[in-house]
């Protein structure tokens, strides 16, 4: 199994898909990486806007900052 692309306490851009329209888009801090396939690692992450944590896929990430959220 590849390693998790993200580290604990990176930040990171959550980029919802088109079934994502629950989660909001924008920062986010990873908390913990959790287990998963080679195809669809998965992390928990708090959002800089709410506070809440959530599980995210790592398709649906990108470092930090690049970009306003």
């Amino acid at each position: 199994m590849a390693p998790h692309k993200f580290t604990i306490g990176q930040d990171v851009e959550f980029v919802p898909g088109a079934w994502d329209t629950n989660t909001p888009r924008g920062l986010y801090t990873i908390t913990r990486a959790l287990p998963g396939d080679d195809l669809d690692r998965t992390y928990r992450a708090r959002s800089a806007k709410d506070g809440v944590e959530r599980v995210l896929r790592e398709q649906q990430l990108r470092p930090g900052g690049l970009s306003a959220g």
